[in-house]
């Protein structure tokens, strides 16, 4: 059978893949997580990656494989102990997502993480992108994650704007993976995205893309949306609840801790009721409640 012909998005990308090879080579990050090609490993690192500036998760996927080496040791591991070794990365469900993927892998897949996409995105916290990520990076599969970042930089070369239709993109994403090592290609894209083909002020003078790229020099960059989400602001109810899942880790595992007071510009009522919602997600567990106090802790299963 023939190979399907390719649309010119697909063949620009599949060029633009060419380029990248030897610019990575040169300019690509030296990220900690990207000298393994473990699934385990990769699945952790695209986890901690997600709303996550990739050096700053590289950091913390050392620490974490070292304290959990395999899904087994995950799969074992308590909310309490994975929430703690999570801390400073923000996003804590993404935690307990991740603990969960590898209680299902364990208990469904014998340990292995599964390398079909349709399997991928039916674990606990994986979507389409991290299922197409894992599939590339872990287990050499000619398909292109899509995120910001790609979306960002197909849609600049290919269609001369900030983005182009969502089928069009992952076709384009899928050309470039299938035209080189389809790792080398979703490292490659994700940094010209980041260092390169930035939200502002575009380095376009020193793009491998250039002298193919559809983007004209003179668009209105200062108008490009912001993609870096921002911290959450003390009045959010997302920083609240980091505040009390940084208290209940000061805690040893065992012990409750009375939260009692407000928290920064949240009161008593709003401290409890995030609270609660963290124990209905199954992050916390509470003991003690009245009026005054909930006495609460890390969850231990």
């Amino acid at each position: 059978m023939s190979a399907r012909p390719r649309h010119e998005p697909e063949r620009a990308a599949a060029d633009l893949a060419v380029v990248l090879v030897d610019w990575y080579r040169e300019n690509g990050r030296d990220l900690a997580f990207r000298r393994s090609a473990d699934p385990y490993a990769v699945l952790v690192s695209e986890a901690m990656a997600q709303q996550t500036q990739a050096e700053r998760a590289a950091a913390y996927w050392e620490r974490f494989m070292t304290r959990f080496p395999t899904i087994d040791a995950l799969a074992q591991a308590t909310p309490a102990d994975v929430l703690r070794e999570w801390q400073g990365l923000g996003y804590d469900r993404r935690a307990l997502a991740l603990w969960r993927a590898a209680r299902t892998i364990r208990d469904e897949y014998d340990g292995r993480v599964p390398d079909s996409i349709d399997e991928l995105e039916r674990l606990p916290g994986v979507g389409p992108y991290t299922a197409r990520a894992v599939a590339a990076i872990a287990f050499g599969q000619g398909v292109g994650a899509v995120d910001v970042n790609v979306r960002r930089v197909l849609g600049r070369v290919i269609g001369g704007t900030t983005g182009i239709r969502d089928a069009a993109t992952r076709a384009a994403a899928d050309a470039g993976a299938s035209a080189i090592d389809p790792a080398t290609w979703t490292h490659a894209v994700m940094d010209l995205g980041a260092t390169v083909c930035r939200p502002r002020d575009p380095r376009c003078d020193v793009c491998p893309a250039r002298p193919f790229c559809r983007y004209p020099l003179d668009e209105p960059h200062a108008t490009v949306v912001r993609a870096t989400p921002m911290p959450p602001f003390p009045t959010t109810s997302r920083w609240l609840r980091g505040r009390i899942l940084d208290r209940l880790r000061e805690a040893r595992a065992e012990d409750w801790v009375a939260l009692d007071g407000p928290i920064g510009g949240h009161t008593l009522e709003r401290v409890h009721a995030a609270t609660e919602a963290l124990a209905s997600e199954g992050m916390v567990e509470i003991g003690h409640r009245s009026a005054s106090a909930i006495h609460a802790r890390l969850a231990l299963a």
